[in-house]
This record gives C-alpha cells, sequence and structure tokens, in this order.
C-alpha cells in the first residue's frame, strides 16, 4: 500500500499518561447538587459516557450512535444510563436530553431546514456541547464534517475522494486514473492539496473545490509529496527529492518563495504545530528513525522524544497543541499518541495507520487492514472506541480531517 518514496513504513511506541478528564459525580446529601472531582487518568483507560437512546429509528438512530460513540459515549439501558436522549424523527428531529443524576431537562430542541441526516448530525453536536461543554465533531462551518482520502483500485491507480466524516456523501475529487496520495486541506477552505503521477511525475497539486480549478503547486524533478498547510493557510511544506534525498521544503499557498529546511537523509510525513510555529516530520538520524521537529522559517532541528518507542512515522499535531498522534511498525502498523513535548511515554492505542485529528483533539481518523484489504474508521482516542466506514472501493486509506 505505501510506495517507499510516498511514505516511509518504518513505525513503533510505548504507554503514554495523558491528562484527561473523568467526571465523578455525587449529589449533596439536601440539594441534589454535582460534584465534579477531575483526577489524572491513562488514553486508552477512559469509560464511556453512559447514556440511552430512545425514539429514533433508521438514518436517525444510526447518525446518533456513530457521532457518539466516536466521542466517547457508550449506549446502555434507560436504568444504566446517566443521559436519556430522546425524542422523535418524524418529518424533523426534535431531541431532548435528561440528566437523569441533576434530574433535569439540559437540552430540548428541534431542528428544521434540512434532511434528517444533516439534522441528526447538529443533534448530536449539542448533546456533546450539553453534557461535556466541550464543541461536537459533527458539524464544520455550516456543514458535516469532512474527511479527505485516497481511494485505490485493484489496478493499483486511485481517486481522491471526499466524503462526510462518517463515510455519507462520498464524491470523487480526481478522475486521474493513477497513482494518488497524501490529501491535505486548507484550513478553513474548501480545497486541498494532493499528489497525483497523472502528468507522469509525482506532482502536488492544489485543488479547490468549490469551482474545480486545480494547478501544480510543485512539479520538480523527483518526488513532490506529502503537502501540508499552515493553520493560517499560507505555507505549505511538503516532501521534494529535487536536492538528491526526500527532504522538508516549505513555500507560499502558491508555490513561491520554496525554501529547503531539512538535510537529513530520509524525511517525510510534515505537519504543522498549531500556532504555525513547527513542523514536524518523521526523519532518519544515526539509521534510526525518528521524530523531529524544525522551525517554520528555518533553524536547527530539534528531536522529538518518544523515549524508547522506535523508528515512528506519520506523526500529525492535534489542533490543541498537547499531542502527536504518529504511527509505529512492530510487526503490525499500530496508531500511538504522545505528548507533544514528550513529557511521557508513547501510548499504543488500536492497529492501523495514517492517523489524522479532528478538531476536538481527541477523536482520530485512521487507516486499518480488514479482510486483506483497508478501510478508514474512526477512533475516540480516550476510550478507544472504533467505528468503521464503509468502504468506497478496493482500498480507502490516507485519511484528512478538515479544520
Amino acid at each position: 500500500m505505501k510506495n517507499n518514496f510516498l511514505k516511509s513504513t518504518i513505525k513503533i511506541c510505548l504507554p503514554i499518561f495523558l491528562a484527561a478528564v473523568a467526571i465523578n459525580f455525587s449529589r449533596g446529601q439536601d440539594q441534589g447538587e454535582i460534584q465534579i472531582e477531575k483526577p489524572i487518568v491513562i488514553v486508552g483507560s477512559v469509560k464511556p459516557i453512559p447514556v440511552s437512546l430512545d425514539g429514533f429509528s433508521g438514518e436517525v438512530e444510526s447518525v446518533l450512535k456513530f457521532d457518539l460513540y466516536v466521542q466517547g459515549f457508550s449506549f446502555v439501558s434507560p436504568d444504566a444510563a446517566q443521559y436519556q436522549i430522546s425524542g422523535s424523527d418524524s418529518g424533523n428531529v426534535i431531541g431532548r436530553v435528561s440528566d437523569k443524576f441533576a434530574r433535569k431537562e439540559i437540552l430540548s430542541r428541534s431542528y428544521t431546514g434540512a434532511s434528517l441526516r444533516r439534522e441528526a448530525h447538529a443533534f448530536a453536536d449539542d448533546i456533546v456541547q450539553a453534557i461535556t461543554g466541550k464543541p461536537g465533531i459533527a458539524q464544520l462551518r455550516g456543514s458535516t464534517a469532512k474527511i479527505a482520502f485516497k481511494a485505490q483500485s485493484p489496478s493499483g491507480n486511485g481517486e481522491i475522494y471526499v466524503s462526510d466524516f462518517d463515510g455519507g456523501n462520498p464524491q470523487a475529487v480526481t478522475h486521474d486514473n493513477a497513482i494518488v496520495a497524501a490529501p491535505a486541506w486548507v484550513p478553513g477552505r474548501l480545497a486541498l492539496f494532493y499528489t497525483s503521477y497523472q502528468p507522469g511525475n509525482p506532482d502536488i497539486f492544489y485543488h479547490n473545490l468549490s469551482t474545480g480549478q486545480r494547478r501544480i503547486v510543485a512539479g520538480y524533478s523527483g518526488l513532490n509529496t506529502a503537502a501540508a498547510v499552515s493553520p493560517a493557510g499560507l505555507k505549505v511544506a511538503m516532501i521534494l527529492s529535487k536536492s538528491g534525498s526526500p527532504n522538508v521544503w516549505v513555500c507560499n499557498a502558491d508555490g513561491t518563495d520554496l525554501k529547503k529546511l531539512t538535510s537529513s537523509e530520509e524525511d517525510s510525513s510534515p505537519c504543522w504545530s498549531p500556532d504555525g510555529q513547527w513542523i514536524c516530520f518523521a526523519t532518519k538520524i544515526a539509521e534510526r528513525r525518528v521524530l523531529a521537529k524544525v522551525p517554520a522559517g528555518g533553524g536547527a532541528v530539534q528531536r522529538i522524544s518518544t523515549r524508547e518507542a522506535l523508528n515512528p512515522t506519520e506523526p500529525d499535531w492535534s489542533p490543541d497543541g498537547k499531542w502527536i498522534a504518529f504511527t509505529r511498525q512492530a510487526g503490525e502498523f499500530d496508531i500511538c499518541v504522545v505528548p507533544a513535548d514528550g513529557s511521557a511515554d508513547p501510548v499504543v492505542l488500536v492497529a492501523g495507520e495514517d492517523p489524522s485529528w479532528a478538531p476536538n483533539s481527541r477523536t482520530l481518523v485512521f487507516t486499518r487492514r480488514a479482510g486483506g484489504r483497508y478501510m478508514l474508521s474512526v477512533l475516540d482516542v480516550f476510550t478507544k472506541q472504533v467505528k468503521d466506514i464503509a468502504r468506497i472501493s478496493g482500498n480507502d486509506s490516507q485519511p484528512s480531517w478538515a479544520k
């Protein structure tokens, strides 16, 4: 699945302590007040929030279960649930959420003016906000959140696709009938960068999905791949081999002002820190693959500690700046997470590769192998709950979550 030039496939890691919020509720003796404790917990061991679901059917029920499950909720009987979600989906979605411990309704809303699917996504986001106080992941800038990915046919050629984050409404972006790779969103815009062999060479394209306009941004001799757009959308980091070995380069979003940042033996998979100051990437130092970072404007390369975790690759920096997800290889590929400051060891979450963070910095979309082929899945980092996305083609891989 992985071309040696397009991606490095050597990847490894160990356990990590992450600070996450676990909420324990106890009621005051007289007034029924809720007291909240926030202990330190281990990533992957957080218990999901128990909820019950009643009154919904078909697509609405499926959407609600998918959206909530990959954000740390589990579905139980009403007697076992802390939060009871109820409503109807006859014509439009009407939803309510009651907190059994607090003995009060915390959300009541009706949704109109969109498809039942869109309304269900909106209700799911409101549920997450009402219960956790944090935004949900189902909607982004007024529409359902999107992912881009590579869909590859058995012949080896493929196309870049875009779909809703749960796999709904898939649409082909390219029609190149060629090897394609590494789609990356422009933050805040309906636009992508990706690599295509359609011109006869692996070139990086910019593609405006609203207008259909696309152009080559990097078409140098040799490899042009792994474009990663800065948080402000003004700069692009990429892997070019125009000077010999694959190295990290950076340029303006239109391809001008190209600058080489590294001179390592073999670099791959650049990603940006959310403040736009650093570019993280995988590289080789003393013949060992490691994670490193370099100032976006140029400067000394610094290793990112993964303790005894050997040969990490495919890093992706969380939007809140706290974590770096990456892939390891230890016989098989695994998804790992490490603090961005290297303050603790990595944790292995699930089997898979190609991790990409959602805007909430707790959910990942990634690639996993199933039945001899590749498909996309969505993972809640703290509970390890996973939902699969329906396969579009023979192999779906290299997802990128729009932000």
